[in-house]
């Protein structure tokens, strides 16, 4: 019998003991934007570093470089072999409401929600602590069974990412040292469903820009002057309309440059997915998709830019009436880039686009914020393909290589302050109520996440 096989059995007869372990962590209420929780945030970051200097790990409580919560640091080198990064968070989101929830969020339970599918309910059962726990209980079982892990590993876990992160970029700059490794693994993802593994291989970037649209130099009345002047909510909303043409293209000069086209491969395995508009729109009470037109559904929400209006507004907007002709109009506007899509061309494009559609007699302005490139694993990559085949072996299929649409700012630090590509690989399901009263986490994730970290751990030495 091989070493895997002898550590898989250990994950199976160690269940128990596995989810003690976790609800000892979910008993912890690491709630990290409320500083009434902070001894809290400690406490789960001295735990944490206990555990790891238990599987063998140089271990350390690190703290934030703003004055935050602190992060966990644990090292565990295997000369001559391969060397990863983990990250995970052991922050979670307030409880609130607490009277929507079935059990007291920080007192863990299984529960059978259908016959045969148990699963572990509390706050962080699955965002994040959950998943931090399949990777570290997967070393667990392969310290027991052979003293020691297949590959060289650098825990990183942090206290402040469902706050905003404030500190990790600043901790990877003066780090670096720290941090070498060849790769990243990351497990704050999901699968595709319960039965099919998935490995996120690429994120979308990000540009958020607002307007600022400005007529006249306070608010009319429209009595008085409507008809002559110029209304900025009008020209706001004739900007925005223009940024879609009647086949949901973007419209803004230049945008698409830098977007490369999924090989034929990548889009028969897409298909087979079997992605469609009844399942994915009807869940939120929509029927067609909006994106554009000949691309798939899953084209729209992962490989393809989109451009949205989150916000616009302007006038009065109070209860009753107040007939006014708005002095200036604001709208908050979001994209999300793939491929080799340029931030700061999208966003010079961008303001030029909004200057030329903005009459002589009146103004524009704009507040930027901080972009984000797209983040992609090549298809190639010996870890993603090493990775795929040690998930279908403990899921029995092969599991779906997918884009995310959103955006993981770690994952885009991991590559441009440490040079590293990042694995990701989670467990997470769509009705795991992440965020929200009676937070879950399928005991089935949970047991067969550890083993397919083992697995993969395997696969990359």
């Amino acid at each position: 019998m091989s070493s895997l096989d002898n550590v898989l059995k250990r994950i199976d007869a160690d269940l128990e003991s596995s989810l003690q372990r976790l609800f000892a962590l979910l008993r912890i209420q690491s709630v990290s934007t409320d500083s009434a929780f902070a001894k809290d945030c400690i406490a789960a970051a001295e735990h944490l570093k206990a555990d790891l200097a238990s599987l063998g790990f140089t271990a350390s409580v690190e703290k934030s470089p703003t004055g935050g919560h602190p992060l966990v640091l644990g090292h565990a080198p295997k000369p001559g072999a391969p060397h990863v990064l983990f990250y995970g968070h052991y922050d979670v989101q307030p409880v609130d409401p607490l009277d929507q929830w079935e059990v007291p969020p920080f007192e863990p339970r299984l529960k059978e929600i259908a016959p045969g599918r148990k699963v572990i309910l509390a706050r962080g059962a699955c965002d994040d602590k959950g998943q931090v726990m399949t990777f570290l209980e997967a070393l667990r079982a392969w310290k027991a069974e052979t003293g020691g892990f297949p590959i060289g590993v650098t825990v990183l876990l942090e206290g402040e990412e469902e706050c905003g992160s404030a500190g990790i970029t600043r901790y990877l700059v003066e780090n670096r040292d720290k941090l070498k490794a060849d790769m990243a693994l990351v497990c704050d993802t999901g699968m595709w469903d319960r039965d099919t593994p998935c490995i996120t291989a690429s994120l979308r970037g990000i540009v958020y820009e607002e307007i600022i649209v400005r007529c006249a130099d306070r608010d009319l009345h429209s009595g008085l002057f409507g008809g002559a002047a110029r209304n900025p909510i009008h020209v706001l909303a004739g900007i925005c309309a223009a940024f879609h043409d009647e086949n949901g293209r973007i419209t803004i000069p230049g945008f698409y440059d830098g977007v490369h086209e999924p090989t034929n491969a990548q889009k028969a395995a897409w298909a087979d997915l079997g992605l469609a508009e009844e399942g994915f729109l009807g869940q939120v009470g929509l029927k067609h998709s909006a994106g554009e037109k000949g691309r798939m559904l899953i084209e729209q929400i992962q490989s393809r830019p989109t451009c949205d209006v989150n916000g616009i507004w302007g006038g009065y907007t109070g209860e009753g009436t107040k007939t006014v002709i708005a002095g200036e109009a604001q709208a908050k506007v979001s994209f999300r880039l793939v491929g080799d899509q340029n931030p700061d061309k999208i966003r010079d494009a961008f303001h030029a686009f909004v200057r030329a559609r903005v009459p002589d007699d009146c103004s524009v302005s704009f507040v930027d914020h901080q972009g984000s490139r797209a983040i992609a694993l090549p298809v190639d990559s010996p870890a993603l393909v090493k990775a795929g085949k040690a998930l279908e072996a403990e899921w029995g299929r092969k599991p779906a290589v997918i884009g995310s649409g959103g955006s993981v700012p770690i994952v885009g630090d991991f590559k441009n302050t440490l040079g590293l590509d990042s694995l990701l690989v989670g467990f997470g399901l769509d009705d795991d109520r992440v965020h929200s009263p009676n937070e879950k986490y399928d005991l089935s994730s949970f047991h067969k996440g550890t083993r397919s970290w083992a697995r993969i751990l395997e696969a990359l030495k």
